[in-house]
């Protein structure tokens, strides 16, 4: 059984199990027939998973390897807000009419900073902190920008990555607001871990940990029988994960250089509606 499995089987028993309902609360999010999404949730979900020894992504249900990776580097390399630089659909309720999501996500890790250093975005901040500053307890991103929540479509849920060197190694820190489980979690696990593979390849450094910190850890009401029935399924064990050793610049990385070695997963095809 993957340790990846381990981690979401134990979030889903603990939601599911000893969750709290907020079905005595009005909701924002709705489903697309207008019902409101109530969920049952668990506050503060701290999950670790050493990079070093295997990669997290879950084998109870195939996780889009390729379209997470499309997601990050869009974010994260791009740092684009607009869907049409995005091959999958999966932020087009959340668009205008133009394909922007408003100052959010991408549009945040562009904006530049003045350092004493000069200007970087925060990205780049990053990398070069990596390079020339890796005792630094100060590499952070943060897209949670009050000033510009007004002009986003969507608040951030995965609003901050802390990165930290230990001992050759870059751990991360990814702090999120809200997480859909069902639908969410383990996207945003493969995405991170892909990044911190990535940020360690082209600052001459090992991986090390990332540790996933989850505020408000909820499964919406459809979704938690679709759950039940995925968690009787069996686990496989984890896929080897492959980068390009050639890449040492972030912004050469493209979805094909990195990959997964005998991914085997359950075929469970239940599609998981989206709330908005």
């Amino acid at each position: 059984m993957s340790k990846a499995d381990v981690i979401f089987t134990s979030n889903m028993r603990q939601i599911i199990d000893s969750g709290v309902d907020d079905t005595d609360m009005q909701v924002r999010p709705h489903w697309a027939d207008g019902t409101p999404a109530h969920t049952r949730k668990s506050f503060c979900i701290v999950n670790r998973y050493d990079l070093s020894k295997e990669f997290p992504i879950i084998t109870l249900r195939r996780t889009a390897f390729k379209s997470a990776v499309d997601e990050l580097l869009w974010i994260w390399q791009k740092k684009s807000n607009n869907i049409h630089d995005l091959k999958s659909h999966i932020w087009d309720s959340w668009a205008d009419e133009t394909g922007s999501i408003g100052k959010a996500y991408g549009y945040q890790l562009g904006v530049k900073h003045k350092y004493k250093e000069g200007e970087f975005d925060q990205v780049d901040r990053v990398l070069y902190d990596l390079k020339h500053n890796p005792a630094s307890r100060r590499i952070i991103t943060n897209i949670y920008v009050h000033q510009d929540l007004h002009e986003m479509n969507l608040y951030p849920c995965a609003y901050s990555v802390t990165f930290n060197v230990c001992d050759g190694k870059l751990n991360a820190i990814l702090n999120q607001r809200s997480n859909d489980m069902a639908v969410a979690n383990n996207w945003n696990v493969v995405q991170y871990a892909v990044l911190v593979h990535m940020f360690a390849q082209v600052s001459g450094l090992q991986v090390g940990e990332l540790v996933h910190v989850i505020a408000d850890a909820h499964l919406y009401d459809r979704h938690i029988p679709q759950v039940e029935r995925m968690l009787t399924g069996s686990s496989h064990p984890a896929p080897k994960f492959h980068i390009n050793k050639d890449i040492t610049d972030f912004y050469s990385f493209t979805v094909d250089d990195v990959w997964l070695e005998d991914y085997q997963f359950e075929p469970f095809a239940e599609r998981f509606e989206v709330a908005i």
